[in-house]
């Protein structure tokens, strides 16, 4: 008896060298955490702080999550001033080990403002527009940024990252060129969004975002705006209308009575709709939501 409860013991100890031997890291958003976990595998924990159905702008400080990070071995950040939240976060873990990884490091961004910035223009990014991953060419920048965190901060397995690194890549342009050839059917089609979340998704697959239902970033609809955007879309025949799950189904709705457009709740991030499950499934439901619309 004595004997297998000794080796019980050394087994559960085993165990907790191996847990202990993972990297842990902790990300901003869902997006990140995906990719994160094709590149890390097994040799590593990743939890997000921001969720699928979260508005990534506004994210609360909760001690619990400068608790997750304070044991973390890497952050990953969003950047371009979309998660300055995550500031106060890792400066309250009081963890001064950390290995911090901006993933927009050589993304190349859209919609940089010119001149100075102010608060008449609503809550526009100084940076420039910081929903990258949202076209899925910026997903091999994001995984070579978190290569290198994980590398540097677990060089004993920098060769598993790597072969981790280039199956995801090589996944990825493969799949890049069925969303490619998936989308020709619906190139130039134009839509209405909440935000101006989907820039980089238009930009990738020739959609265009003819309006935007918040008359500037981070402002709630007008009535004078409203009124517009309902000649807009009578004028050039739109009807699609494109609704991250976090925001109000109130003004896209009225629009959509006004101009007889159909609404579509659809993923900005893993996890905004059942269906987005991984950064792959995430454009299969974009683009499949398209089709739809476009009646394929």
């Amino acid at each position: 008896m004595k004997k297998s409860l000794f080796i019980i013991v050394l087994m559960l100890a085993a165990l907790t060298q191996v847990a202990s031997a993972s990297v842990k890291l902790v990300a901003s958003s869902s997006d990140l955490a995906s990719i994160a976990k094709e590149i890390g595998g097994d040799k590593i924990e990743i939890s997000s702080i921001g969720t699928g159905k979260a508005n990534l702008h506004f994210v609360e400080m909760l001690p619990s999550y400068m608790l997750k990070v304070s044991k973390a071995d890497i952050y990953l950040k969003i950047g371009l001033t979309m998660d300055q939240w995550a500031d106060g976060i890792i400066d309250g873990s009081r963890n001064g080990k950390i290995v911090i990884v901006d993933c927009s490091k050589g993304i190349d961004v859209l919609e940089k403002p010119t001149g100075k910035v102010d608060a008449s223009m609503g809550d526009v990014h100084p940076s420039g527009n910081p929903h990258y991953w949202l076209d899925p060419r910026n997903g091999k920048t994001i995984a070579k940024n978190i290569l290198d965190g994980l590398v540097k901060a677990d060089p004993a397995n920098a060769s598993a990252y790597e072969a981790n690194f280039a199956s995801f890549t090589q996944r990825l342009d493969s799949a890049w060129q069925n969303w490619s050839t998936e989308a020709a059917s619906f190139r130039g089609l134009k839509l209405v969004s909440y935000h101006t979340t989907y820039s980089y998704f238009a930009n990738a697959f020739g959609i265009e975002i003819a309006g935007q239902i918040e008359p500037k970033p981070g402002i709630e609809p007008t009535a004078s705006h409203t009124s517009e955007l309902i000649n807009l879309m009578s004028g050039q025949h739109i009807s699609v209308i494109f609704r991250e799950p976090y925001f109000s189904e109130r003004a896209p709705n009225s629009l959509a009575k006004a101009t007889g457009a159909t609404v579509y709740t659809v993923p900005s991030s893993v996890g905004g709709v059942a269906e987005a499950t991984d950064y792959f499934s995430l454009f299969d439901t974009l683009l499949g939501t398209l089709k739809k619309a476009n009646g394929h």
